[in-house]
């Protein structure tokens, strides 16, 4: 993952400021700027979580679109 601002970092920092968050990854698809991400955390142990979090998003998505999930929201 590189470091410095992505194409949606002003974005992210947005949704970091407003969930008063410690940690954002916001992910965007066909966007105005094309496809990209930003990732913003406070500390190292919040970057340590996201593949673990990333899998686990991943694992629920597939139950979903095979009809096991529980439609809820993380």
């Amino acid at each position: 993952m590189p470091a410095g601002a992505g194409k949606y970092d002003d974005l992210a920092t947005v949704v970091r400021v407003q969930a008063r968050a410690r940690g954002v990854l916001v992910m965007v698809i066909e966007g105005a700027l094309g496809n990209g991400f930003s990732v913003q955390a406070t500390d190292m142990k919040v970057i340590a979580a996201l593949p673990g979090l990333l899998r686990e998003m991943a694992d629920e998505i597939e139950r979903d679109q095979k009809g096991g999930g529980d439609g809820k929201d993380s």
